[in-house]
């Protein structure tokens, strides 16, 4: 099989691509490639948004879990929390399509969120309490509502 612009250079195989685009050359289009860089895409802009909600509901589950912490460890998850909530309100007004994604993001981001609470927890030293996993809650304690919510955090 012989090789493709597609599987030699992917940057300028995109770059003629759009430029057979504009130029409403649709016969020299790569319709099978452009179809898989799509379908990608599409999940790229989920992926982006589970990633940014894993670590938001990570914090935001230490902040719950972890309530006794030094102040310094909590106003890092607090920052954390912002900085995570902003990239998920920005993946949502970027792409509002993914608003009915929300839900199901959510679920499947927490199972690696508490995950990563859990193993961050354990971390803890110097007369921290160190939560038991069964302190973090098997389903997402916090609604669309609270994740979304600019100012709340956990508790």
């Amino acid at each position: 099989m012989s090789d493709t612009l597609y599987e030699r250079d992917l940057q300028l195989w995109i770059e003629q691509t759009i430029q057979h685009l504009k130029n409403h050359e649709f016969e020299s289009l790569d319709i099978e490639h452009l179809i898989e860089e799509l379908v990608n895409l599409g999940k790229s802009e989920k992926n982006a948004l589970k990633g940014n909600l894993m670590i938001l509901l990570a914090h935001l589950l230490k902040l719950k879990v972890q309530y006794d912490v030094p102040d310094s460890m909590r106003v890092s998850w607090y920052i954390s929390v912002l900085e995570q909530r902003q990239r998920v309100l920005n993946n949502l007004t970027d792409t509002p399509s993914l608003k009915s994604y929300l839900v199901e993001a959510v679920q499947k981001a927490y199972l690696g969120a508490r995950k990563l609470a859990i193993k961050e927890g354990q971390l803890a030293k110097f007369g921290v309490h160190m939560p038991e996993e069964s302190e973090y809650p098997i389903t997402c304690p916090f609604s669309i509502e609270q994740i979304l919510d600019e100012d709340f955090y956990g508790s």
